[in-house]
């Protein structure tokens, strides 16, 4: 998994941002957010990542802030949200105005990004809540991630991260998490990332 990369800034241009690695060019595919926080051609730039990987294509997405990396990684798991959309979204909204759309209940502002209708948005809003609450009630850490490393939940935050970066569908990696931590915890066994990931796709095949 591609976490976080630092290099020189190729080019930037449409929303995507080549990045040269010690002689290996990245294209990273960005919000606009951040493409229009990138620094000029030629000057060293660090970007937050989510690595995708599909039958047909190997995409890398790119964030300035962690924060919005953060978000994106809720977004996807979302059912009819892909990266793309997730993406857009985050072209169109400030995390913290986004932040502050699901706890108030506002459908009418967000069915002004690109790709939202009023469905999408009220699924967003029933969907997503929840997950925002925790980054009010506990530290963030420097990725942007609420601060859960070692905790059951950060565990299987994790794994399913892992599963979706795999290629599987983020409704089908939700599942096969929470039925594999099960598992381990019937067995007796602690459900830490590692453990999880190898008994769902020992579940999955």
């Amino acid at each position: 998994m591609i976490g976080r990369i630092t290099g020189v800034l190729l080019e930037k241009d449409n929303q995507q941002a080549l990045i040269d690695v010690q002689g290996v060019a990245y294209e990273v595919d960005v919000p606009l957010s951040t493409f229009f926080g990138l620094p000029q051609p030629g000057e060293p730039v660090t970007l937050f990542t989510h690595f995708v990987v599909r039958e047909d294509a190997q995409l890398l997405f790119g964030f300035l802030e962690g924060q919005e990396r953060a978000l994106f990684r809720i977004l996807i798991r979302i059912n009819g949200v892909g990266p793309r959309l997730a993406l857009a979204m985050l072209s169109g909204m400030e995390v913290a105005d986004f932040v502050r759309c699901v706890q108030q209940d506002d459908v009418n502002a967000l069915v002004k990004l690109p790709g939202i209708g009023k469905k999408t948005a009220e699924r967003l809003i029933i969907e997503v809540k929840d997950k925002l609450t925790e980054w009010d009630d506990q530290p963030v850490s420097p990725s942007g991630e609420p601060a859960q490393a070692g905790s059951k939940n950060g565990s299987l935050e994790e794994a399913e991260t892992a599963l979706i970066n795999l290629g599987y569908k983020p409704q089908d990696a939700g599942k096969a998490v929470v039925s594999a931590a099960k598992i381990l915890e019937e067995s007796g066994q602690v459900p830490d990332s590692e453990s999880l990931i190898r008994t769902a796709l020992r579940n999955m095949s």
